[in-house]
């Protein structure tokens, strides 16, 4: 069996392949205030028996809740403040060295490796996952980073799924996704669905066969 080598800034949950010779990586990043227990239980249900599964948790505590984490803190309004911005750069940078580093821990290549992301997780996902050579980017209920740039390079495909009804991350912040990746040129498959800020049966479905049509190309 695959190991992954354990990252000192990282708590990480591996969950195996249903198979001796996985053929590809998926990294899965929680949102704000839970921890990367949150999204272990979906691994049966994205029905991907030929992939592992990788489930860090949030490198800062969560302000409110004994057991959340985060990736880094809000304001009242929902805003960056410096503190912020810097546990932002500080996350980013622990999360991009330690995927840069997978291939040699699975010998998997980036190339077939996906990251994913709930809420603040998917916002992490758009962060980091736009200047890596990965497979493609899940991007869950998620926003984009007001100071995001334009990738330096050809960026991967991005799943974009969310609800109309989501009243803690607007059905608006995944509009603008749509359209600013659209301008970068970025190929983005795009999914609304009649739900709040949740993971729902269809969006499982959007994100298998948005693995399983580019394992085709």
């Amino acid at each position: 069996m695959t190991q992954i080598e354990p990252d000192p800034q990282l708590d990480i949950i591996f969950v195996p392949a249903r198979t001796d010779a996985p053929v590809g990586t998926i990294v899965l990043l929680h949102g704000w205030g839970a921890n990367h227990n949150d999204l272990g239980d979906l691994v049966p249900y994205f029905d991907l028996p030929e992939y592992q599964f990788l489930f860090p948790n949030g490198i800062f505590d969560h302000e409110y809740s004994d057991d959340g984490k985060m990736w880094y803190s809000f304001t009242g309004a929902g805003q960056l403040n410096d503190r912020s911005l810097a546990q932002l750069a500080t996350s980013r940078e622990v999360l991009t060295t330690w995927i840069e580093s997978l291939p040699a821990s699975t010998g998997i290549p980036l190339d077939r490796t996906w990251i994913a992301g709930f809420s603040q997780g998917g916002a992490m996902t758009l962060e980091i996952g736009l200047d890596l050579p990965v497979a493609g980017l899940i991007v869950m209920s998620g926003y984009l980073h007001q100071n995001r740039s334009k990738p330096t390079q050809a960026a991967p495909p991005v799943a974009i799924v969310h609800g109309r009804q989501d009243d803690v991350v607007p059905i608006s912040a995944a509009r603008q996704i749509q359209a600013r990746l659209t301008e970068w040129g970025v190929d983005v498959r795009y999914q609304e669905f009649d739900m709040g800020h949740s993971i729902v049966p269809e969006v499982l479905n959007v994100v298998r066969k948005f693995v399983t049509d580019r394992d085709k190309l």
